[in-house]
């Protein structure tokens, strides 16, 4: 008996690290030191710092992948693991500096996980990070054949005097709601309970959701907000608090880059919220309640701005292709967020 009886193919594993190490490479900025295949990955600190201060942050994409591998489509799920990661670590004003991987499958498929490299490899240019390495995981009788799972960690890097921290927020403050791509990375085991139920398939069509099938429409992936909210700091936009806003939605998520004694006041009238969260409404009988508290509802990340560069601060981010709007005003609270209802 030997290894790949035992249902692990080493030379999978090397054909598969051959054929993503040009996507691994394209990432790389000047400050990545050695090459892919050590066991450490080397990133040299950047210059230009006084004080500067590391940010981590580490997560998944959930039962989303489900999706994936029901579909047979794999190259964005990759997109969504960075977005998750780089996206929280810039609600502190952290320019993502390198990403790791862990991918973990039951038997691997090299051709099926590098196209969720090329997604990762996308993202990851999309953000400016370094794709520093990772880790892929052959693991037998632990996954269902053709199924993977996937988790990032990503480091970056800002200067301790610009750290946002939520003590920089005032009352009187505007949120600034920019737009999600849909659904994001969140709410799926929702989502996938009303299909079900419902009996639908996720090449299915309804004219409601425009031309692409409702398994294209889920695997959107998630938006990456890095460099247009970086180019707005670098413009010197007086930004006081972001929210990167992802499971438990605008509630849960927009309090958390608030001050104390702090709440907001949001109105929904204010941004458009995409055709497949009134899809799911109508097929799953969902209550407003459960749609805010589960999904983003058109709104991937929120930043509170001081009132006066509002308006400005919205043209700026419809400059870089992201449509923003006016949702709110932080208001005397105790973190709660109202108007939803």
């Amino acid at each position: 008996m030997d290894y790949q009886q035992a249902g692990v193919n080493i030379q999978a594993g090397r054909s598969f690290v051959e054929q993503i190490s040009d996507l691994v490479q394209k990432t790389h900025r000047p400050e990545v030191l050695g090459e892919l295949g050590g066991f450490g990955g080397y990133f040299q600190l950047p210059t230009g710092y006084s004080e500067p201060v590391l940010v981590s942050g580490t997560d998944g994409v959930g039962t989303k992948l489900k999706i994936a591998h029901t579909t047979d489509h794999h190259n964005t799920v990759g997109i969504d693991l960075v977005a998750m990661c780089v996206n929280d670590i810039l609600t502190c004003g952290a320019e993502p500096l390198f990403f790791l991987d862990y991918i973990a499958t039951g038997k691997l498929e090299p051709e099926q996980l590098t196209a969720v490299v090329e997604g990762i490899s996308a993202g990851c240019e999309a953000s400016g990070c370094a794709l520093l390495g990772g880790e892929t995981a052959e693991m037998p009788g632990f996954y269902q054949g053709g199924e993977y799972d996937l988790a990032g960690f990503c480091v970056g890097i800002v200067e301790k005097s610009q750290l946002l921290d939520g003590s920089q927020v005032k009352v009187g403050d505007r949120a600034i709601g920019l737009a999600s791509q849909g659904l994001h990375s969140n709410g799926f085991s929702l989502v996938r309970k009303i299909v079900s139920d419902q009996n639908i398939s996720w090449s299915d069509h309804f004219p409601e959701l425009g031309e692409l099938s409702l398994g294209e429409i889920a695997l959107t992936p998630t938006q990456i907000y890095v460099k247009p909210v970086l180019a707005a700091l670098r413009a010197g936009y007086d930004i006081h608090g972001m929210a990167h806003i992802t499971g438990g939605g605008l509630p849960e998520n927009l309090p958390r880059c608030l001050g104390k004694n702090q709440s907001v006041h949001l109105n929904p009238e204010m941004w458009t919220v995409p055709p497949i969260f009134t899809w799911l409404a109508q097929k799953g009988n969902l209550t407003p309640e459960t749609l805010y508290d589960t999904f983003n509802m058109g709104l991937g990340f929120v930043v509170i701005v001081p009132s006066a560069i509002a308006h400005e601060i919205i043209e700026f981010f419809n400059s870089q292709q992201i449509s923003a709007y006016n949702i709110g005003e932080v208001v005397s609270g105790t973190g709660e967020v109202t108007g939803l209802k």
